[in-house]
């Protein structure tokens, strides 16, 4: 029996989501800001959050691994099997909350309700995504491919 048979711990899952919500937090708060910087509808606000969510989270883990010596296209495929459920799992639950808090995406960035919704979503988020991350970590799968790419 390998060690992704008996589960993963809720630190290890915490840490992973942690680091996927790094990268989604970088996308999604740049999203935001632009969109509502430049009037953008509230939909191509949203849409532009999450390209800017997955573009950022790949990035992060891709870093990583390209470090440990992996080439280009086979980082990105690591970065897609370890973030992308993940990331749409956060990217759902934080567009859903931010936009379903009253008068927060038509909020300006200099409104306390802009940015405390933004917080608020994103701290949900983790909440949500840290026991789908567990149960992928301890299946093998999910944030588990980037650790056999970590060097010890």
């Amino acid at each position: 029996m390998n060690e992704h048979q008996h589960g993963a711990s809720w630190s290890t899952a915490a840490q992973a989501t942690l680091h996927c919500l790094t990268g989604c937090a970088i996308g999604e708060v740049l999203g935001m800001v632009l969109g509502t910087a430049f009037g953008l509808h509230n939909a191509a606000t949203v849409v532009l959050s999450v390209v800017l969510a997955f573009v950022f989270g790949y990035a992060l883990t891709m870093r990583g691994v390209l470090k440990s010596g992996l080439a280009l296209g086979a980082a990105f495929k690591v970065a897609l099997a370890a973030d992308t459920v993940s990331i749409a799992v956060m990217e759902v639950i934080d567009n859903t909350v931010v936009v379903a808090i009253p008068g927060a995406m038509d909020a300006g960035l200099s409104s306390g309700l802009f940015w405390l919704s933004l917080a608020l979503s994103l701290a949900i988020a983790f909440v949500v995504t840290v026991p789908v991350n567990k149960w992928m970590i301890g299946r093998g799968r999910g944030h588990a491919v980037v650790h056999a790419h970590h060097q010890h």
